[in-house]
């Protein structure tokens, strides 16, 4: 058990589990983009260490580059999303995978959704390490799920609970 800020958090998901699904989720989507290459788009803080290993599994030629959202305060959803850092390119015709930690309710895809519909990508596809499928809110298609899990909050692999957290190399789940 470990201790972040006021909460408790137990262990969940290990290193390994992580890794394993990471790769499954790059082969996935190298066998889709084969004949091209594609961009693929970290929403940070939390897909920085996700990113950063689907990199190491990701053979074929690919760009990548990060866009800044927050919709977070502790351990809620504001259910409102902020572009913070935008996109430093012109994406019109290119193939892009977003990168996510995790996807619950669905509100940080659907404003990425409508910022690449502007840009005029050939190919707006999902790709989540973790996925909440009773948090989500909104009817946008998840295209490369890692792990699904309930509905509980997690920290860990780039997740927080108010900035602690994000160096664990597994994940822990709020203590009951």
């Amino acid at each position: 058990m470990i201790q972040l800020h006021d909460k408790q958090f137990v262990p969940f998901i290990s290193a390994q589990e992580i890794d394993f699904a990471i790769a499954k989720i790059a082969a996935l989507v190298e066998d889709d983009f084969a004949d091209e290459v594609p961009v693929f788009v970290g929403v940070l803080n939390g897909a920085f260490m996700v990113v950063s290993d689907f990199m190491k599994h990701y053979k074929s030629p690919c760009e990548v580059s990060f866009i800044k959202m927050a919709s977070y305060e502790g351990t809620t959803s504001t259910n409102e999303v902020k572009q913070l850092i935008g996109l430093d390119r012109d994406l019109s015709g290119r193939s892009v995978v977003i990168i996510e930690d995790i996807v619950d309710t669905g509100n940080t895809l659907v404003a990425l959704k409508d910022l690449f519909k502007k840009q005029n990508v050939k190919h707006f596809k999902v790709a989540t390490l973790f996925f909440k499928p009773e948090a989500l809110k909104n009817d946008i298609k998840i295209d490369y799920v890692g792990i699904r899990i309930p509905n509980k909050f997690i920290v860990g692999f780039g997740l927080d609970y108010d900035g602690l957290g994000r160096n664990l190399p597994e994940v822990y789940q709020l203590k009951e």
